[in-house]
């Protein structure tokens, strides 16, 4: 059954983005368990594969009604080997002693996600042809890239990473350079919709990573500052995604139409949602690790700083979200956020310096930058953004 202009997220689509929470949690976990920069980019190349499963099933779930008919089980077949792929991503660059050979599996999993996704979006475009033969363009990328991953598996170091970076060039770029024609957005509420939802589970999981942090350390005055300081953070950050920007992207997507809207569907949602997704997923990581400085008494002084890689995710992840909010105004409205481009800069040229701040004032630092420019961009653009909520409220 076809989606309408007036479909909304199905319960079955919720259901599915709780694999992707765990996904995300794993991937987290992965570059927590390998902090270094080479750990760091195999939870980035991660994250982009796992996004690219996730955004596949937006766009099927914005075409057809995926809680009816064969749809339905399509879903929870890539749920089941979705699962399995979250499963294996603590050994998908390296294999662990004994058992199945994990990072071969990952990649059979992956592939069975991807070909799931393009069979049950095929048996949705038998009556449109146009949308078949992108369908079959989307096909011919992810041969080779699933090639180059499957000889990945049985390599190492860099030239392993260097492989899996090729394989999503060759993917994503596929996709980008076939152009919007062919596809179809049938429901822009229900995209944009989607989209809200999975920048929430990301949000999610820098919350969690606070929880995580802490584990079953003991609280103290500290530790309760900086954990309200952390949930500061994380508001910050839904703020200044939810309050303009995701009402901006959603009529800008409904006012558009035909080929003009799938474009901006891929370039606002697709491709510019990705390291803003990326952002907040560093910055959870950087929260997790703050938060073992703060509370972990027997092995860190409370005057402690958060240094190397870590304090890079936390100032880095954060700077990129706000880059990506600000490429996502310049897509949607034609000119840049400064302010939001001013503070990321800012934001990275200050870390050296904020290695010698203790991990609790970091926390109250980049929380307070978040805040204050909230409450610039409050008093600066006022009448602006009153007439944004008016607008879309």
């Amino acid at each position: 059954m076809s989606a309408d202009e007036d479909h909304r997220v199905s319960t079955i689509e919720l259901f599915f983005d709780l694999v992707f929470v765990y996904a995300i949690t794993q991937t987290t976990q992965l570059m927590a368990d390998h902090l270094s920069p080479a750990g760091v980019g195999q939870g980035l190349v991660m994250l982009a594969v796992l996004w690219w499963c996730w955004c596949s099933y937006a766009w099927l779930g914005n075409t057809v009604h995926v809680d009816h008919g064969v749809a339905r089980l399509a879903m929870f077949g890539a749920m089941a080997v979705m699962f399995l792929v979250s499963l294996t991503i603590p050994e998908a660059f390296v294999d662990h002693p004994g058992g199945l050979f994990a990072p071969a599996l990952f990649v059979v999993c992956y592939a069975l996600v991807r070909l799931l996704h393009l069979a049950a979006y095929l048996g949705a475009a038998k009556h449109d042809p146009g949308l078949r033969r992108v369908l079959l363009k989307m096909f011919v990328g992810l041969l080779p890239s699933v090639g180059l991953l499957g000889v990945a598996a049985f390599l190492d170091g860099p030239w392993q990473l260097g492989l899996w970076v090729v394989a999503l060039l060759v993917d994503y770029l596929n996709v980008y350079l076939a152009g919007p024609d062919g596809w179809r957005l049938n429901a822009p509420a229900h995209f944009a919709e989607r989209f809200g939802l999975i920048v929430i589970i990301a949000l999610g999981e820098s919350i969690v990573a606070i929880g995580i942090g802490i584990g079953s350390l003991p609280m103290s005055w500290l530790v309760t500052g900086a954990a309200v300081c952390g949930l500061a953070l994380a508001a910050g950050m839904w703020w200044t995604y939810f309050d303009v920007v995701a009402r901006v992207s959603e009529h800008r997507l409904t006012q558009a139409t035909g080929t003009e809207r799938t474009k901006l569907a891929t370039d606002s949602y697709t491709f510019l949602h990705l390291p803003l997704i990326a952002g907040i997923v560093l910055v959870a990581l950087g929260l997790k690790k703050a938060f073992l400085y703060i509370a972990d008494t027997e092995h860190h002084t409370p005057g402690e700083a958060l240094h190397g890689v870590p304090i890079w995710t936390l100032t880095g992840g954060l700077a990129l979200y706000l880059i990506a909010l600000s490429a996502l105004r310049k897509r949607n409205l034609g000119s840049w956020n400064v302010q939001r481009l001013v503070a990321g800069v800012l934001l990275v040229a200050a870390t050296p310096l904020l290695e010698h701040v203790p991990a609790a004032a970091l926390l109250l630092v980049v929380a307070a930058l978040v805040l204050g420019l909230i409450t610039f961009e409050r008093i600066r653009f006022a009448e602006w953004r009153r007439k944004v909520h008016t607008a879309h409220p």
